[in-house]
């Protein structure tokens, strides 16, 4: 029997179609640019992934207490991956991010898109429909006037974008480039900066240092007004060099942000070019909605409840 993993038993991928432009999750093979830096940036060929998944089973055979489909060559690899195909640290990774739900369990339990269809209608989350010059997928925050805080609490942001990793670590291509993350902090106020706490600090830096197992390549804040440092100051102490060297502050300066990502991916919002329509949060609701089942197939796997 094929252990189900997401979307890998829908005969037909959930689609939306926009205009011109159909919206879907990327299930494809990699592209040639995407094999090409997955060679020169992840050593990916065809040996030394045989190689890694053989070891990483095997290594996972001995993992009594975690129930995870060791057999799906697709699976083995999306951990495999950020890891640059060493076995023994794709290992490590899997613990990590089986023991982050079990240690945040009140955020993961019974995680599904039709629960959280307030993150998604408040419309201060999503992701662009194109990628990046990179190959990247880019993931949108706007946590400043579009943020209704008595209406959404950080909580269930945190939970909307672990919907969105958990779908963008299904495409081969996002697992190679990684993403970027950009926050929009325009017109954040006092009672805003109320809302973070140190403890949600330490979770959301736990969870992208350690946890997810994707390639954060950038994390961008723009519009930020000077009460930020206040936030960011809750952050700064569990901020490792690599995470730190990662965040780019940009303000308005828009040439700062187009040196990271190309205006012809941006939108004009943004001092870019492209001519794409925005997809609203409702729409990849949507689109999420379609794949609940697929949801909790990933919640089935991890760390067996003693």
């Amino acid at each position: 029997m094929k252990v189900p993993t997401m979307l890998s038993e829908i005969e037909a991928l959930p689609s939306i179609q926009l205009g011109d432009y159909t919206l879907q999750f990327e299930l494809d093979d990699l592209t040639p640019f995407g094999k090409e830096v997955a060679e020169r940036e992840l050593r990916e060929t065809p040996e030394i992934k045989a190689q890694a998944v053989a070891d990483l089973k095997r290594l996972l055979e001995d993992e009594n207490d975690l129930y995870v489909p060791i057999e799906n060559e697709e699976w083995l690899v999306r951990f495999l991956r950020p890891c640059k195909f060493y076995p023994e640290s794709a290992k490590e990774l899997i613990k990590r991010y089986y023991a982050f739900k079990v240690k945040h369990h009140d955020m993961y339990d019974g995680l599904v898109p039709s629960r959280e269809a307030n993150i998604f209608n408040q419309n201060i989350l999503t992701v662009f429909p194109n990628r990046d010059q990179l190959g990247r997928r880019i993931l949108l925050l706007e946590l400043g006037k579009k943020w209704k805080h008595k209406e959404v609490t950080l909580d269930e942001v945190f939970k909307g974008c672990v919907l969105y990793l958990e779908a963008a670590m299904l495409e081969p291509e996002t697992q190679v480039h990684g993403a970027v993350v950009l926050f929009d902090m325009d017109g954040l106020s006092l009672q805003q900066t109320w809302q973070f706490t140190p403890p949600f600090a330490k979770r959301i830096v736990d969870w992208l240092q350690d946890s997810v197992p994707l390639r954060i390549k950038g994390i961008h804040i723009v519009n930020q007004p000077k009460i930020f440092n206040v936030v960011f100051a809750l952050f700064k102490p569990f901020l490792r060099e690599k995470l730190r060297s990662r965040i780019i502050f940009h303000g308005t300066n828009r040439e700062s942000l187009h040196q990271y990502i190309s205006p012809k991916c941006l939108p004009a919002v943004y001092g870019g070019i492209i001519e794409i329509p925005r997809i609203e949060g409702e729409q990849w609701y949507k689109l999420l909605l379609q794949c609940d089942k697929e949801y909790e197939a990933i919640n089935s796997y991890g760390y067996k409840k003693k």
